[in-house]
């Protein structure tokens, strides 16, 4: 795998000198990864071959960046050595990400991820100073582009004393279908592994409690996505998703189960996740062929 940044310009050194920076990165979509988070998904299908296409959101546990220990931040990310920007706020999200599938990623094959800071926001939000950056992912597989995402990240302000987890609102009481899951450290763990993610919130119980005033570890964002969408598959294995939009509403956590559901909608399907208290955690639409 090998990588290639584009870095802000000495003359500016604030956050809009991040505007605009890029990365390219090569990597194979080998079949190893793919059967692991199979596994790690308890995925009910053959294990994928070559040739195979790659479920979607997969392509997330590809494109690992190269950070040295020593880049790290104490929360374990890589603020301002990779994609990042180094913002002065101390807790970060995956807030969610708008997503097209123009083609199928292959197992086996080469390809190209190129990402590019599109933006970065300030605003004052009921729970203190928020910074937004979007940023866009294009993936290539023999000059074809098979994956386009914005991805927004958000920047909050340290946990204070008896702050409430946003509301979230209640979840769908209709489904189509639903599956109930119970998270524990080993499945966060091994979503991490796979996901080249380092962020102490996901398996570091002291620090997520101690530091960043959760009741349990955090769910990951991306894997609570790819399980809405694995819901998907699962329901519709001949359909072919072609586009998939989602956003983070309230965070999940080991300490107690939570329920992805959907309910199709003609050629698409609304899916979202609820917490152990019926809260909605996540929500998404995706569009489909058949």
């Amino acid at each position: 795998m090998t990588s290639e940044n584009e870095l802000p310009s000495d003359g500016d050194t604030g956050l809009d000198g991040w505007i605009g920076r890029s990365q390219t990165q090569d990597d194979v979509i080998d079949g190893v990864r793919a059967r692991r988070l199979q596994a790690t998904l308890d995925d009910p299908f053959p294990p994928l071959e070559l040739g195979d296409a790659l479920p979607p959101l997969w392509h997330w546990a590809y494109f690992w960046e190269q950070t040295r220990n020593s880049e790290l931040g104490p929360d374990g990310l890589a603020i301002g050595a990779g994609m990042l920007p180094p913002v002065d706020l101390p807790r970060i999200m995956w807030a969610g990400s708008r997503i097209s599938f123009p083609a199928e990623l292959r197992i086996g094959a080469e390809a190209t991820r190129r990402s590019t800071i599109l933006k970065i926001s300030e605003k004052q939000g009921r729970s203190g100073r928020l910074c937004f950056v979007t940023l866009r992912h294009e993936v290539f597989q023999k000059d074809q582009l098979c994956v386009d995402e914005e991805m927004d990240v958000v920047y909050r302000e340290a946990a204070k004393r008896d702050d409430a987890l946003p509301e979230g609102g209640t979840a769908p009481q209709e489904a189509d279908w639903s599956r109930k899951l119970t998270p524990d450290p080993v499945l966060l763990f091994r979503y991490s592994a796979l996901t080249w993610n380092s962020h102490r919130i996901h398996y570091d119980r002291d620090y997520v409690m101690g530091q960043e005033g959760y009741p349990g570890l955090v769910v990951h964002g991306p894997l609570l996505a790819t399980l809405m969408l694995d819901q998907v598959r699962r329901q519709m294995p001949a359909a072919r998703v072609t586009d998939f939009t989602f956003a983070a509403r309230r965070p999940v956590f080991d300490i107690s189960a939570f329920t992805v559901a959907g309910a199709r909608e003609g050629s698409s399907a609304a899916v979202w996740v609820a917490d152990s208290a019926g809260m909605l955690a996540m929500e998404g639409s995706a569009g489909f062929e058949v």
